[in-house]
């Protein structure tokens, strides 16, 4: 993987697997984005019969609610940290970079899936490109990563103001870029796909609520590379968690865009 600006990458400079709580981090985070996940899944194909890859799996949640809820043939799990990761009856898993190792995956599935992995990626086009090619024809590619919804114009408030140091921070430790998301589906028919679609969701941002408490965790473990951008200090990024928790909470959350495309079948135009 490419060294972000600031020489760190996910995993090293933030959001360390080793860390106390990082998997349960990760779990609340899907408790906020799995059902919208499911849904867009199962309603491009994931199901009986299909053979299904899953791509930066986390924790795992996504494989194994693709097997036991949608009823999938078998799941490949990858991600370059496994360690939250358990193989069991019909998911396999691999440890793997996805910049370098795609390779080592072998074969093609009539279901790929990415989700917050991409936006941290300075390949993110050479990547797509390799993933579109792990897809059967007539099967789909979907990717997920985060939309930042906190432009100038929005209102000021302690959420806002701490976000926006968050992603400039990550920007400079990690590489993480979140603007060229919206840019998913002409990439995806740049690699040869078709049938291509996208939808947003934006959960809601209420006291307490898993999202929030996401949000919160993230700042914590993300507080030095958001002090060094100059945008906020201790005081700020305190005062945000304690305004996730209050009745004045009233703000956008980061959005997730997923978008999709089929691999042609052979024989069919583009």
């Amino acid at each position: 993987m490419t060294a972000a600006p600031g020489g760190g990458r996910y995993g090293e400079a933030a959001f360390r697997p080793d860390r106390a709580g990082e998997g349960e981090r990760i779990d609340v985070g899907a408790l906020v984005y799995d059902d919208i996940t499911m849904a867009r899944l199962r309603a491009l194909g994931a199901g009986p019969g299909r053979r299904c890859l899953d791509v930066g799996a986390g924790t795992g949640t996504i494989s194994r609610r693709l097997l036991d809820e949608a009823g999938v043939e078998s799941v490949l799990a990858v991600d370059r940290d496994v360690r939250f990761l358990t193989a069991r009856r019909g998911l396999d898993v691999l440890e793997a970079d996805v910049t370098t190792a795609l390779d080592q995956v072998g074969g093609r599935f009539d279901v790929v899936h990415a989700r917050f992995v991409l936006m941290h990626l300075p390949e993110h086009d050479r990547v797509i490109t390799a993933l579109a090619g792990l897809v059967e024809p007539g099967g789909v590619l979907v990717l997920g990563d985060a939309v930042d919804l906190t432009s100038d114009r929005t209102p000021d408030t302690p959420y806002t103001t701490v976000m926006r140091a968050m992603w400039q921070g990550l920007r400079a430790t990690i590489g993480t870029d979140v603007s060229w998301v919206p840019s998913y589906p002409q990439l995806l028919r740049g690699a040869g796909l078709v049938s291509v679609a996208a939808e947003i969701h934006v959960p809601p941002l209420v006291p307490d609520s898993p999202v929030s408490r996401f949000w919160a965790d993230t700042w914590e473990r993300s507080r030095a590379a958001m002090l060094a951008t100059g945008l906020v200090d201790d005081a700020a990024v305190d005062a945000a968690v304690r305004y996730l928790s209050s009745d004045e909470c009233a703000a956008l959350s980061a959005g997730m865009l997923t978008a999709w495309g089929r691999r042609p079948r052979e024989g069919t135009a583009g």
